[in-house]
């Protein structure tokens, strides 16, 4: 570990787990109790606080969550960097010719990742709570009853409380996995050196997204799929284009019937053993990536003594206003949603807060919800899929157009992926629509706002998009539809 690395890393602990924090004495009674410090509590706290109510906040790891510390914030800035350095492996492409050679330095990449992490966990500071009139406990939170906690032999008396507390990464029982060793997404943004090798199980978002990333970093990357396809929620047309994409980068993918049956330590590094009808492969790596899915944190918490059901996979039990079976406790977050994003645990956190707080009947069914993947080109998604609206006995069309057709991306050398709109048959009603694009989660805004707007496509064939941008690939969807209005 350089003294560099040492600094930041010494600067986001100052700000998330500032050393020698003293908790401050307890208020007799809180209008609100925030039980986690991600980024449900963190906007539940700061948005009751900025009301005038009084509020406390425990937590018992890193102010921030996942998504500072070991998610969202650092896995974006290293994919920001493995895109710049496979933008300059295509710069001959585009006329540019490079006079030197070139190669990702991997210890750079990682301290620029801590560098701006701890950048931005100035907003999540306990300083920063502190300021917003958030009383901060630093410790493991337990309730105690209906109406309190305990944090470290204190008691906090509630009149309203937010369970907050997130997820954890799966880990699947693989005979040997546990003594070879793994990493999740907790552990591998500590890593200071490039393992030369990298073995991925799991084919969802964060297992293609560090795939890739440490690919073009440089990393030998084998995906093990135990699906048939990667990123098997999306469109089936989605996949294909990521699995085309991942095998023109050399990432191997794993999958179709292949099963991991074992791990070993090996003298190189670990031995994966997969089997498939009799045959079986051995896989050699440095180090494992284990991104299985996540499982919410709900033990330890003392939520039988509070009267709040809840299940060790689905997590805790809420109504569709974030309410569990203790009126006065609601949740927010991955400890409760099937969505676990950032975003969703703020969205739901607001509605916690704006139901527990101040009666509203807020419901988190309402929302309109996308989501992306950052994979390069990005999946991002919005409202129903056809098979969704097959099964729910819905007629519906989808119209699309591919990236190839959008002029800016054609510009950028951008013309992997497309966009897709699902429309109710017979109207202009936008029911979903996927986008697998560079920058596919920015086009997606302006769909997530028709949606939500109730806007259909004939009124954003009408809109004027600058030209040339990738948004406009919407319009030309709309255009299509148009067409197809015109002939029926």
């Amino acid at each position: 570990m350089t003294d560099t690395a040492d600094r930041y890393d010494r600067d986001l602990l100052n700000n998330v787990r500032p050393p020698g924090w003293v908790n401050p004495a307890p208020a007799p009674v809180y209008d609100l109790l925030v039980l986690g410090g991600g980024s449900a509590g963190l906007l539940a706290a700061t948005f009751a606080a900025g009301l005038g109510r009084k509020v406390a906040l425990v937590e018992r790891g890193l102010m921030g969550g996942d998504c500072l510390n070991v998610g969202c914030i650092p896995s974006k800035t290293i994919i920001s960097s493995s895109r710049i350095s496979e933008e300059v492996h295509e710069a001959s492409g585009h006329g540019v010719r490079l006079l030197c050679g070139s190669e990702a330095d991997f210890p750079a990449v990682m301290e620029r990742m801590r560098r701006i992490r701890a950048r931005v966990s100035r907003h999540d500071s306990v300083e920063t709570l502190s300021r917003a009139g958030v009383d901060v406990f630093l410790g493991a939170g337990v309730f105690t009853g209906p109406d309190s906690l305990d944090v470290d032999g204190v008691r906090l008396n509630f009149r309203t409380a937010v369970i907050a507390t997130g997820a954890r990464p799966v880990v699947p029982a693989i005979p040997g996995l546990a003594d070879a060793g793994y990493l999740t997404n907790e552990t591998i943004f500590s890593l200071y050196g490039r393992p030369e090798r990298l073995a991925v199980l799991g084919g969802g978002a964060i297992g293609c997204e560090m795939a890739q990333a440490f690919g073009r970093l440089g990393s030998r990357v084998t995906i093990f799929n135990s699906k048939t396809r990667l990123l098997d929620r999306e469109e089936p047309e989605a996949s294909a284009v990521i699995e085309r994409v991942f095998a023109r980068e050399g990432i191997r993918v794993v999958s179709g019937g292949w099963k991991v049956t074992a791990v070993r330590g090996g003298p190189g590094g670990r031995v994966i053993v997969m089997e498939s009808g009799g045959v079986t492969e051995e896989v050699e790596a440095d180090e494992i990536l284990v991104s299985a899915g996540r499982c919410p944190n709900v033990s330890g918490l003392g939520l039988e003594a509070a009267g709040v059901v809840y299940d060790p996979r689905a997590g805790v039990k809420v109504n569709d206003f974030m309410r569990t079976t203790n009126p006065r406790i609601y949740a927010a977050g991955d400890v409760c949603l099937r969505q676990k994003f950032a975003h969703t645990a703020e969205a739901s956190a607001r509605i916690a807060v704006m139901n527990g707080l101040f009666g509203r009947r807020e419901r988190y069914s309402k929302l309109v919800v996308p989501w992306c993947t950052f994979t390069d080109p990005e999946v991002a998604h919005v409202g129903l899929y056809a098979v969704d609206a097959a099964g729910m006995g819905i007629a519906a069309r989808r119209f699309s157009v591919p990236m190839e057709d959008v002029d800016r991306a054609v510009m950028e050398g951008e013309e992997e992926g497309y966009i897709s709109v699902l429309v109710k048959d017979g109207t202009d009603r936008i029911l979903g629509a996927t986008v697998v694009a560079r920058h596919g989660g920015d086009i997606m805004g302006e769909i997530t706002l028709a949606i939500s707007a109730g806007i259909g496509l004939r009124s954003i064939a009408r809109l004027v998009h600058p030209y040339p941008t990738r948004p406009e690939a919407f319009k030309l969807v709309a255009d299509r539809f148009n067409d197809a209005w015109r002939a029926s």
